[in-house]
């Protein structure tokens, strides 16, 4: 939940990246802190184990400027993707005002981004909130690759709730920030 500072004239919002190991997750958070000008850049952390999957979580501090005379800013987190982690990606959820659900377009991980997105709807259920009201935007990322599903069957199997979905190749930048800013101004809008 959003932290409004009424003194201060600051609202703090919590972006989670969500979905399955190695969808690009942290890719996204690279682009969006490469693309940020030297004066507006802050510490981009990362815990990752020696094969550079995130491990506990990756968080990335934004500040967006100003809304009604109140200072805007987003704290950007991942969410470890493997099974294992589990717990983890409930502790990272936990306080969100909005997610990202990073869904590798291909083919063979269709079944994983099924239930990466089962289980996202089932924590936020556990935290109190409604699934289908709660800010939400996918990515379709890797849509370069030979064996990346068509944007029509993604949408199909991953988006029966027609959230707002972004075609993405974050390794090249593309769909990072429109991503970005389509929850942006949903948990916004929500405010």
């Amino acid at each position: 939940m959003a932290l409004i500072d009424i003194a201060a004239r600051e609202i703090h919002g919590k972006i989670v990246y969500y979905g399955p190991g190695l969808s690009g997750k942290t890719t996204n958070l690279q682009v969006i802190h490469q693309s940020l000008p030297d004066h507006a850049k802050s510490e981009l952390i990362s815990i990752e184990t020696d094969r550079e999957r995130t491990l506990f979580f990756d968080f990335l501090p934004l500040d967006v400027g100003t809304v009604h005379g109140y200072r805007l800013r987003f704290q950007l987190y991942t969410v470890p993707g493997q099974t294992l982690y589990r717990q983890t990606r409930i502790a990272v959820l936990s306080g969100a005002d909005g997610v990202v659900f990073v869904a590798d377009a291909q083919r063979e991980r269709l079944a994983e981004n099924l239930q990466s997105l089962r289980e996202l709807a089932q924590n936020l259920a556990k935290q109190g909130k409604r699934p289908l009201d709660f800010p939400l935007v996918l990515q379709y990322n890797k849509l370069d690759l030979q064996n990346a599903l068509p944007v029509p069957i993604l949408d199909r199997y991953l988006n029966p709730m027609r959230a707002p979905r972004f075609p993405a190749i974050a390794v090249r930048s593309i769909g990072v920030i429109e991503t970005l800013r389509a929850i942006m101004k949903l948990v916004v809008d929500r405010l």
